[in-house]
Order: C-alpha cells, then structure tokens, then sequence
C-alpha cells in the first residue's frame, strides 16, 4: 500500500493535522476517567463538596476540549480523504484515457465503471476512517491499558492480558475477508454489466420481448452478489462475539478481584471504577473492529483492483489525454516564435496536430493479430496512397477491415510488416499528434447528451458556428438541423436516441470534418444512407483536400474512388480503380453484378 501514501503527501498536512487532534481528543479522554476516580475518592467518599465542584469542573472542560478537537479532527481527515479521493479517481480516468485500443479491451466497462467509483470510494472511506477511527483504536487500547495500570497495577494487567489474543484474531480474519470482498466486487463488475448491456439495448429487448428473461438474468447476477456479500459480512460479524467474550471475561475479572482488593484494602472505589471504566473504553474501541475489519478487507481488495489499472503496460506508450500535454506544446511553440520576431509563424490547430501530415500512406507487408490471440486478422497487406486519395475497402463480415484501418491512427499495432505516412514509420510518431490529423467515424455511432452543435464541435472544442455548419453542409445534415425548432441548439437525448440512424451517422461525419482532418477513416459510415445523400456526401468529400478510407459494401461508393481494396479472409486479394477491377477481379464483378441497378447509375451520374 505505499502508492496510498505516495497520493498522500499533498495532504500531509491536513492528515497530520487530523491525527494532533485525534491525539489532544483522546489525551484529554483518557484522563477522564482518572477525573473521575478522584470525584469519587477525594470528594464523594470523603463528602468534599468542594473538590467534587473542582474535578467536576475540570472534567467539564476536558470535555469540551475534546469535542472540539474530534471536529478538528474529523474536518481534516475529511479533507485529506476527499482530496486523495479525487487525485487518485482523476489518474485512474487518465490511465484509462491513454491506454491503446488493445490494452482498453482487456478490461470491461462495467468493471472500469466499478474501480473509478465504487473502489476509489472504498479507498476514500479507508483513509478517512484510518485518520479517524482505525488510528484511535490502538491508541485508546494501549492508553487504557497504560492508564488501567496506573491506577492499580493488579487490575490493569488482567485487561493486558487479554489484547494480544484479540489482535491475533483480528488480523487472520482480515486475511480471510479480504479475499471474500474482492470476489464480492468482481461479482459487482458482472452485474454493472449487465445493467450496461440492457440499458444499452432496450430497444432490441422490446422488440424480441426479452423482458422477463433479461429480469431473470439481473436477478441470477444480483443473487450471487448478494450471496458473496452475506458470505463475507457473515464471517466479519463473527468477530464481534469472541471479542465481547474476552473483555467482558476480563471486565468480570476486574470486579472479582477489584472486590477482593477494596476489602482487603489494597485498592478504593475510585480506582476499581477507573478500571472499568478504561475496560469499558477499550471495549468501545474494540467492538468498531469489526466494521473497522471489513472497511479495511474490502479497501485492499479495492486497492488490488485499482493498482492492476494503473500498471497495466502499454507498448505504445500513449500519452494523449494528459491535461498538461497540449498546453505545454503551445507554450513552447510561443516561446519559439516571440524568440524570432522576424518569423512569423502559426500555431496550427489541434485539428491538424501540431505537425503538418499530407496524408501520403503506405502498408508494407503488414499483419496484425491480437494480443494472446493465435488467429492472424491480417496478413501481407502491401498499397501505397497518394495525399487526397480516396480509398474503398469493401469485403465480407470479418475480413479485416475495420482493422485495418485502425492501425493507422494505432488504436492497434501490427505485428509484422512497416506502416509509413509521408515517408515518416508511424512508430515514430507521437500517437496524440498522429490522431490530431485524423478524422475518424466508427461503425458504432456514438453521440454524447448535449446540443447538435456541441456534438459537432466535440471534433474540435474551438470550432465556431460558422465552422460547424460548413462540417454539417459537407456531411449533408445542415438542411435538416436547421428545421429543427432549436436548430443546433437542438438537445439530444442519451446516445442520440431522438434522431434517426441516418441522422446519427451524418452527425458522426460531421464531427470528423469540422477537424478539417488531413486522413479521414469512414469505417462503414454510409450504410443507413439512401444512395442519393451517400452520393451527395462523396461529392461534397471530393472538395475536400484529405486522404480517405471508405469502408463500404456498396459498389455505388466505390466506383469514383481512386483506389479499391478487395479483402478476404484477412488478406488483400485485388486493388486497383473500378475499372481495373471489373476487367481483372471475378469477385469484384459478381458483387457489381449482384448490386448493379438503378441506384448504382444514379450515383455514377452523380460524378
């Protein structure tokens, strides 16, 4: 657990501050007691009303002082909790941001949902309660045995005698219960993902009547975490009443042989009740260990599962989302430039990236399969694109094209072979300005809860409106925006779910052209469009001066594209234009034959 207090030390002056005053509380608690024995014996044994009012006064005081300080305390273990809290949650998002795409698919969602809460807030929890509670139980178990013992010797061994025994007990149960509360957070992953995936696909649920077996299905997940969660609390609980058993042997202990001792005369009232009263302290303190156990059981699992995040290796070595990395950039290129006040230059803009790339790609003999997996999704694949190209890829269900084109802005890395842009290795690019320059629109659309325009302007934050609307023109989705009643004021729902897939994929596109991307990736983009808007976009495309890839299954949009990539299988079987294609590939052929009609020629009249 070093790593806690390595995103401690911001804080360590509230965490010390927190512990100072846990210390005056309990100091002044532990000499109550001690007050008290001195009422009885030196005023109410001895009918001094006088120093009753004293002690009575000084133990009135000592109150006070201690509720104070227990605030204090509590203010400052709250503040370096939240604060540790929210450091370590915010390196844990980054960690995440920058994995690569291959590393990111090692973990579920639901389980990277459930360390970025749930597990921070159990380590959260840990140090508050650590700074507040876990600390104080020693120090009151061991201050009361100290002060027992000085009040009366005899007594105060009998309860020294019982403590190593429950401490020994205490920690096997903790080795036991940690294990129980990280299956007990792994089982919480299965049902966080299950509710992802039903809320996620609500719509086909309806649509099939899955209803009843879906509940079902929660319900069986949800059982085991309640069954795992009982199993674990269940051994937890069971601390409590060997604990309870031992000191109140030793309570019992005090007062036979405290009886013994103020008849015989060896001890007084006072200081038997002192005595008790420190064994009634520590059982106070030993009775929260329980909760204090569990508390720490489930805060080490949580730690485990946390820490398996943050040393995950990444061999691409990405930093993208590293808040400091853009402003540092800027930074130095305005140092540069002030330098030279004869040269004039421009910062370029995040949607170029910060070096100038044309968009010249070639793939030598590249494969790729996935990390632990023996199957290669690509293998030998060899072409050369010219800047301003534009590329289709067409090809069945699971020939590689999608990842194919993902290792261009390395979402993966291949495995053998050599990928160059403008002549440059793309290993010796930097991954966040590589990405700057690239437009990209996934097969699964994704939009976020906000306005058309701010949808759009995800793509580049510092777009304007201006900026947006010619993106939406290109992507043939401005004429309908502007009909809406708020036109890009317009809110979406989660998701875009008021919008139509058509709708959804334009905006996608849209978000990729307000880069003004010098290689835009349309990884099947186009298929909820109907032929006359696909064949709108691809003109309005030809405008543009940036290196396209189409993944498509249309004939229609490939037959203007300078380039055709033909896959099967994993492997480039035929490239060439259209009409190469239809002269030399059988394949090509019967998918323009088994395609070819009305729609077809309207496009091809189009161009």
């Amino acid at each position: 657990m070093e790593w806690i207090l390595s995103y401690l030390k911001k804080y360590k002056i509230a965490a010390g501050m927190a512990l100072v005053m846990l210390l005056l509380e309990l100091s002044v608690e532990l000499l109550q007691p001690f007050l008290i024995s001195k009422i009885i014996d030196d005023g109410i044994a001895v009918k001094d009303l006088s120093v009753v009012w004293m002690w009575g006064g000084v133990l009135m005081g000592s109150a006070l002082i201690a509720f104070g300080a227990g605030l204090s305390s509590s203010f400052f273990a709250s503040h370096a909790s939240q604060g540790f809290a929210y450091d370590l949650r915010d390196k844990l998002y980054d960690k995440v941001q920058s994995f690569s795409y291959t590393v990111f698919s090692k973990f579920e969602s639901s389980s990277l949902i459930t360390r970025l809460t749930g597990d921070i807030t159990q380590l959260q929890d840990m140090i508050f309660m650590s700074l507040r509670f876990a600390t104080r139980v020693p120090l009151v178990v061991i201050g009361s045995i100290i002060m027992a013992m000085v009040v009366h010797a005899k007594l105060g061994l009998l309860l020294l005698i019982t403590v190593p025994v429950l401490l020994g007990f205490v920690l096997w149960m903790m080795r036991i219960t940690t294990r129980k509360f990280k299956d007990v957070q792994q089982r919480l992953d299965r049902v966080n993902g299950v509710i992802q995936e039903n809320l996620t696909g609500m719509r086909l649920i309806r649509v099939f009547v899955r209803m009843a077996h879906e509940v079902e299905k929660f319900a069986g997940y949800s059982r085991n975490l309640m069954k795992g969660t009982i199993s674990a609390l269940r051994i937890t609980e069971t601390t409590v009443p060997f604990i309870l058993l031992l000191i109140n042997a030793g309570i019992i202990a005090v007062l036979w042989f405290g009886r013994i001792d103020i008849r015989s005369g060896n001890a007084s009232i006072g200081e038997v009740v002192a005595v008790m009263n420190y064994s009634l302290r520590i059982i106070g303190a030993l009775s929260a260990l329980s909760w204090i156990m569990m508390s720490y059981s489930r805060a080490f699992a949580s730690a485990q599962r946390v820490v398996e995040v943050l040393d995950t290796e990444d061999s691409t070595d990405i930093a993208i989302i590293t808040k400091n990395t853009s402003e540092k950039t800027l930074k130095n290129t305005s140092k540069n430039t002030s330098k030279n006040t004869s040269y004039s230059a421009e910062i370029p803009s995040p949607a170029r990236g910060l070096m100038q790339i044309e968009g010249r790609i070639q793939f030598r003999d590249v494969a790729f399969r996935y990390p632990l997996g023996d199957l290669a999704v690509l293998r030998h694949i060899s072409f050369e694109v010219k800047p301003g190209q534009r590329v289709a890829i067409m090809g069945a269900t699971g020939s590689g094209k999608s990842s194919l084109v993902q290792l261009i802005p390395r979402l993966h890395e291949q495995t053998e072979g050599e990928i160059y842009i403008d002549g440059r290795d793309i290993v010796s690019l930097e991954p966040a300005e590589l990405r700057g320059a690239i437009g990209y629109v996934p097969q699964e659309v994704m939009l976020f809860t906000g306005t058309i325009r701010e949808n759009i302007a995800w793509g580049r934050e510092d777009a304007t409106l201006e900026e947006i609307q010619t993106a939406a023109k290109q992507a043939q989705i401005h004429e309908t925006v502007v009909k809406l009643p708020h036109g890009y004021d317009t809110k979406l729902g989660q998701r875009g779910v008021n919008l139509s897939g058509g709708q959804k994929q334009r905006l996608s596109i849209a978000r990729a052209l307000v880069r003004q991307p010098a290689i835009l990736i349309l990884d099947d983009s186009t298929s909820a469009l109907d032929v006359r808007t696909e064949g709108l976009l691809l003109q309005a495309l030809d405008e543009l001066s940036c290196t396209t890839f189409l993944i498509t299954q249309k004939i229609s949009s490939t037959s203007s594209a300078d380039l055709i990539l033909l896959m099967d299988d994993g492997e480039l079987i035929a490239q060439g234009t259209h009409d190469e294609l239809m002269k030399n590939s059988p394949l090509y052929q019967r998918i323009y034959i088994s395609q070819h009609g009305e729609g077809a020629h309207h496009v091809q009249s189009i161009y």
